[in-house]
């Protein structure tokens, strides 16, 4: 999470050991520092470097807004001072950490310095009281593992809350005719969630491909499918690959956008003869992610969950398909070809599909072992992502990017897309990053729900258990 920068507030209150907060402060920054957090302090806005009272608190939100701070992290040195919390994440409207550190035994006075349990839980009233969600680290010593895993997690919640709030989508043509399924409503996208869709006609496309088919940036795509892929198509179907590829990024830079969805047939097909599946597997490959059938909520869940993991880490865009014919609880994830070469097990083929005459696809099985899946959807203005976890498993050999699964319940998975707001699509993962897609639901606004009853476990994952 390279990206994400950490706006540090540590705060204290009066009545508790200040010098010992400014201890603390310092224990905390170093341990930020170790484990490589992007952080902006407030060293510079007085001399002990924390939140108290309303003046430094102004001082600090200029500060942090000028830095452009992706999160909050309230870390009470000593009890705190919850409304100066409350009023800094309020005017931020950034994820916001709240943690404090373990407090030591009482001298042998009787006395306290700090109090810091105390004052968390006074805090999470006054920003429950302001409307302010908020991510709780439990209570623990910052060499504790569950400090280190917390913090990582809460920055992972900070990427996805950015990706989230800064999405523009390449709209490549109109949904297929026959994918009633993968509508979308762009007005209330942009309305509620600043996700912006930029429309092209099919014709840009081509044209853009016409003009950068000899160019030097099409045969080094070539040269990168010829060492990394196995061709099972003509030389000519293959630049056309790559031109399509190269097209695509070019419009996609273009316009400004993180993310494409394609109508991937059947009219491509008629105007340049191949099918999209292995040019979106190349952009997939390189963190952008390209889906089919103009889907565009699948294209958000891509951006959702690749945000969600460590960086590298590559998502694939699936079809739930076909029970697994010996697995009572198996699944086939499927789909022509789009999915990133990483993700698979063997060497991928460029080939033909499934259900096309027309070269352009990919074939190859992906990884097993624990993936995430997930699908951002709505209907009736309601919107929520569909959360869960499945385990790759042996099956038949099939056609295209492939993987069986297996889950805790299929007819409980199923009932679940069926009945909405989901659809035959979803996006999956090889890391768990349920619990950090769970948190971040709390920032968008959107509901999470899971596809097994999971939401107690999650949340004791959250807390450190």
């Amino acid at each position: 999470m390279s990206n994400i920068k950490i706006g540090y507030a540590p705060t204290r209150r009066s009545i508790f050991s200040a010098p010992d907060a400014v201890k603390y402060r310092g224990i905390i920054a170093d341990r930020l520092k170790e484990l490589g957090v992007d952080f902006v302090d407030i060293t510079d806005i007085n001399s002990e470097g924390l939140l108290y009272n309303d003046d430094d608190r102004v001082k600090i939100s200029e500060k942090f807004k000028a830095e452009k701070v992706d999160g909050l992290f309230l870390a009470h040195a000593n009890f705190g001072t919850e409304f100066e919390c409350a009023r800094l994440a309020k005017d931020l409207g950034v994820p916001v950490l709240l943690w404090g550190p373990l407090d030591e035994r009482p001298d042998e006075n009787g006395i306290r310095l700090r109090d810091t349990q105390c004052g968390l839980f006074a805090t999470g009233k006054v920003l429950r009281r302001f409307g302010i969600p908020f991510t709780y680290m439990t209570n623990c010593r910052v060499d504790d593992p569950v400090f280190e895993r917390g913090l990582k997690d809460f920055m992972a919640v900070c990427n996805v809350v950015k990706r989230f709030k800064n999405i523009r989508i390449l709209q490549i043509s109109t949904r297929p005719y026959e994918f009633w399924s993968t509508m979308c409503n762009e007005g209330e996208l942009l309305e509620r969630f600043n996700i912006q869709i930029t429309p092209v006609p099919m014709p840009e496309l081509t044209e853009e491909m016409r003009r950068i088919k000899d160019s030097a940036a099409v045969k080094e795509v070539i040269s990168y499918c010829r060492d990394r892929m196995e061709i099972k198509i003509k030389d000519a179907e293959l630049a056309n690959v790559a031109a399509l590829k190269v097209a695509m990024k070019n419009l996609i830079d273009k316009y400004g956008c993180c993310a494409a969805a394609i109508q991937c047939w059947n009219q491509l097909q008629h105007e340049i003869g191949i099918m999209p599946c292995a040019a979106n597997s190349l952009l997939n490959e390189e963190g952008i992610p390209v889906v089919c059938e103009t889907d565009i909520h699948g294209a958000i869940t891509a951006l959702m969950v690749e945000a969600a993991a460590p960086e590298g880490t590559r998502s694939f865009f699936a079809d739930w398909t076909i029970r697994h014919p010996d697995i009572s609880n198996g699944e086939l994830l499927q789909h022509c070809g789009p999915w990133p070469i990483s993700c698979a097990k063997e060497k991928p083929q460029i080939t033909y599909p499934l259900a096309f005459d027309c070269p352009g696809a990919v074939t190859a099985e992906a990884k097993h072992g624990l993936i995430t899946l997930a699908r951002f959807d709505g209907d009736n203005c309601e919107y929520s992502l569909l959360l869960g976890n499945a385990r790759g498993v042996d099956g038949p050999v099939c056609m295209g990017t492939y993987l069986w699964i297996e889950v805790d319940n299929i007819k409980r998975l199923e009932a679940k897309v069926v009945e909405g707001p989901y659809i035959h699509h979803c996006v999956g993962i090889h890391k768990d990053v349920v619990p950090v897609l769970y948190e971040a639901c709390k920032y968008i606004g959107i509901k999470p729900d899971f596809y097994d009853p999971v939401e107690e476990n999650v949340k004791a994952y959250l807390r450190g258990e």
